[in-house]
């Protein structure tokens, strides 16, 4: 959430599985105290902004299976929410899920966890790195029909023009990112 309030003072458009503290976070990061009207006490804590969008999709389970889904608008309009952001948690999930396999840090029921933040910061930043600079993405490759080859792979860093080229890990030790402290 500091990363991206960074970029713009309105959160962005999210849907969670329901855990996690996403609300909690949302209101620390992006919140704003209300004015004051001069009567009684100042207020001093933070309060949603009405145009926010945040809807959690909730699965119910039965012996382990997933028997439905409820879905609930925590933030926003209770009709267009669901309507923009899709009732499902298909993104989030595939984004967790691809976390947890390249930061070992991450895995469920480990022995590998951090026992201080900032190397647990270290880990996922650099996970981060990894991700978008020296992988490819098959969701992001470019029909290219070229004779002897079909496809040309592309990582997120080029889909998204901040690099022309895949990068090795050589490459990603040489050049360290240095994180923004928020």
């Amino acid at each position: 959430m500091l990363k991206t309030r960074s970029q713009s003072d309105q959160p962005p458009a999210l849907t969670s599985d329901g855990w996690g503290g996403h609300r909690e976070a949302l209101i620390e990061v992006y919140g704003k105290v209300p004015p004051y009207n001069g009567r009684g006490r100042p207020p001093t804590r933070k309060r949603p902004q009405p145009d926010w969008q945040y809807m959690q999709v909730v699965k119910q389970r039965e012996n382990g299976r997933v028997i439905g889904t409820e879905t609930r608008v925590i933030y926003g309009n209770k009709l267009l929410t669901p309507a923009l952001l899709g009732e499902h948690t298909a993104y989030v999930e595939r984004t967790i899920l691809t976390t947890r396999h390249m930061n070992g840090r991450l895995v469920r029921k480990t022995l590998g966890f951090s026992k201080q933040r900032h190397m647990l910061q270290a880990a996922c930043i650099w996970e981060d790195v990894v991700y978008n600079f020296a992988r490819h993405v098959k969701t992001l490759r470019l029909e290219v029909n070229d004779g002897h080859r079909r496809w040309r792979p592309r990582s997120p860093a080029m889909a998204a023009g901040l690099t022309d080229h895949t990068w090795t890990i050589k490459e990603l030790l040489i050049v360290v990112p240095v994180p923004v402290n928020t």
